[in-house]
């Protein structure tokens, strides 16, 4: 059964991306996924080459109002609380302001009102060595969470074999962040030692606790505030939670992603810090799964 490492931050900045992708590289995962499904970008970290699957996913339907059975008794428009219905010369769903809840199609007279299917975004696999899936949610969409539990499932099913996977969440503690957090292992968890930052931390680990997953948490970029990510650790020590380190800034990183290089193309002092961080965090991964002959040795 595949075994889940799930990358979040509590706040977008942080860096999650960046180690997600390191952690990947390190460890030679097999399978992989990010759950961004907003903005996603691991794809481009990961320099993916291959040509994906693109599949179509289709979130809650919407309303669609046949105007020849359209008596214009106005029914449907008083009762929408979205106000998705106009009227001009006939009546229409703005498909933005729709949420698919079906009461104007309970309400109309004359059943001219049908609930059909909608592509709310897409999934994309893309399998060579290793499986990757990622996706795009429509602009618009309020169904962000259905999407990342779709693309969970899939990596699941086209990487059954592989024994675990990294996923790579959304910045925030919303929808996207509570799909992603259901069935996985572990959460590695990285802030930045600025006061939003730690505010959004503790969000998160909240957040985490309640889906009784094991947590651990790292500090990127620690040495910008050295008595903030004191301040970091030491919540971490006070609540029983394992900090497995401190990674410094690094002016060239960057510089280097926004060649498409990765962070762990340059020699120094952030690369060997990322390297303790990613030691750290699978130890406790694998012994929480069961299974330590997964470990790379680095």
């Amino acid at each position: 059964m595949m075994k889940q490492l799930l990358v979040l931050s509590g706040k977008g900045g942080t860096g999650k991306t960046t180690i997600a992708s390191a952690l990947i590289k390190l460890s030679n995962a097999k399978a992989y996924c990010d759950c961004d499904v907003d903005a996603p970008n691991l794809h481009l970290i990961m320099k993916q080459q291959s040509k994906p699957q693109i599949i179509d996913f289709y979130g809650l339907p919407k309303a669609y109002i046949d105007t020849e059975k359209c008596v214009k008794c106005d029914q449907c428009r008083r009762y929408c609380r979205f106000d998705a219905i106009e009227f001009d010369t006939d009546y229409k769903i703005n498909p933005y302001s729709c949420e698919g809840c079906g009461l104007c199609a309970l309400v109309c007279p004359n059943q001219a009102i049908t609930m059909v299917p909608n592509v709310d975004g897409v999934k994309k696999l893309y399998i060579d060595e290793h499986t990757f899936t990622t996706a795009q949610l429509q602009m618009g969409s309020g169904v962000s969470g259905l999407l990342v539990t779709d693309l969970k499932k899939l990596l699941k099913s086209a990487a059954s074999d592989a024994p675990f996977a990294i996923v790579d969440g959304s910045p925030g503690i919303g929808c996207p962040v509570i799909a992603s957090l259901n069935d996985v292992d572990m959460v590695l968890i990285v802030t930045e030692p600025s006061l939003s930052g730690i505010s959004d931390m503790k969000r998160i680990i909240k957040t985490a606790q309640y889906f009784q997953t094991k947590i651990v948490v790292c500090v990127n970029k620690y040495d910008i505030n050295e008595l903030n990510s004191n301040v970091i650790e030491k919540y971490c020590l006070d609540n029983n939670i394992m900090f497995v380190g401190r990674i410094p800034y690094d002016s060239n990183i960057p510089t280097a992603l926004n060649k498409g290089e990765s962070i762990l193309d340059h020699e120094g002092l952030t690369k060997e810090a990322i390297i303790n961080v990613y030691n750290k965090t699978m130890h406790v991964f694998m012994q929480k799964a069961g299974d330590d002959q997964c470990l790379s040795k680095h």
